[in-house]
């Protein structure tokens, strides 16, 4: 090679080298830019040490999680031809807390004229709420039973009997306290809420139930709705209200629905199974609601409540504390002959 051709290779070769070296350079630089702006792991601060404040970021909804239990009995099938009997069954997405019953809730109105629902609160009960079972299964129809948490635990063995039957179980608080009194602070209305939850499904051994809940006295504190909507669990008011629990006898109570079903055509009914007078009534009443041409509509919740693993221990542990100052006289002494 001549001297000249050889100068010009080396200097050639220079340059290429150089070219090389100064690409590598930026590469790396350029990874290391990229990489020096990804957010690093987070880092235990040494006791004592500042911590750096962190950019604000919205926090992303949780996923509702589906519970996974297995599916309810289905209702008995029917041998009576003359039956009340169920005209539908709707299923309730209960997403953001929706409210039924135009005495409060008046914006889901889906009854079709001459539809009720029928709907039972304060159980389960000795004798009261067996013979409203009885009534129900003799005109192969269904209801809500929103039960009371405190005797969910008094009486389990009842309210698996309402669930076994394909009955809708909901809540109403564990104890009944009105979640309006304002001696109640937050927590301790959410604790009435979630202990009823809670209590419930201990009842039914371990079977989580719907996420329907009845206000005490239908009194709905704001923050409480608020609280449900963001809990995705359904509020029930109701479109006629029985009001057993001032009757006199089983007629006044089906004098009293029979007036007012009449008068609006349809709609979700209010009882208490927990009164004599009611268990003493529903026979009569259904076989009423038949010859009138009204239909019961049965409403199902798309899934379970989930309920508070928290609230679950509480419940248990006061399972585990003397009862002898609470339970009522009749879940303690039972006459077995006179």
């Amino acid at each position: 090679m001549a001297p000249d051709d050889r100068e010009t290779f080396r200097e050639n070769t220079m340059r290429i080298a150089a070219g090389i070296i100064f690409a590598g350079t930026v590469s790396l630089l350029t990874s290391s830019a990229a990489w020096s702006q990804t957010p690093p792991a987070a880092k235990s601060a040494a006791p004592g040490a500042p911590q750096a404040a962190a950019a604000p970021q919205a926090a992303p909804a949780p996923a509702p999680v589906a519970v996974k239990q297995p599916p309810q009995p289905a209702r008995a099938a029917c041998t009576n031809p003359n039956a009340l009997g169920v005209g539908r069954t709707v299923e309730i997405d209960t997403t953001g807390g929706p409210g039924f019953g135009f005495e409060h809730f008046k914006t889901l109105d889906f009854l079709r004229d001459k539809e009720v629902v029928l709907t039972f609160d304060d159980g389960p009960w000795p004798v009261n709420t067996p013979a409203v079972l009885k009534a129900l299964a003799e005109e192969c129809t269904t209801g809500i039973f929103f039960t009371i948490g405190k005797h969910a635990t008094y009486y389990p063995e009842i309210l698996k009997q309402v669930y076994a039957a394909g009955h809708t179980v909901g809540t109403h608080t564990w104890s009944h306290q009105a979640l309006v009194n304002k001696k109640l602070n937050e927590e301790q209305r959410k604790e009435e809420i979630e202990k009823g939850f809670a209590a419930v499904k201990w009842a039914l051994g371990g079977v989580s139930p719907a996420p329907f809940f009845r206000f005490p006295a239908l009194q709905h504190p704001p923050e409480m709705v608020t609280y449900l909507g963001e809990r995705n669990i359904a509020m029930f008011s109701c479109d006629l209200d029985s009001f057993d629990f001032k009757a006199r006898n089983a007629q006044q109570v089906i004098d009293t629905v029979m007036r007012k079903v009449d008068k609006l055509g349809k709609g979700i009914i209010l009882m208490h199974d927990f009164h004599k007078h009611t268990g003493e009534a529903v026979p009569e009443l259904l076989k009423r609601l038949k010859a009138g041409g009204y239909k019961v509509v049965a409403m199902r919740a798309k899934e379970p409540v989930q309920v508070i693993a928290k609230y679950e221990e509480e419940v248990i542990k006061d399972l585990k504390l003397p009862t002898v100052s609470s339970r009522p006289v009749s879940s303690v002494v039972t006459t077995v002959s006179e």
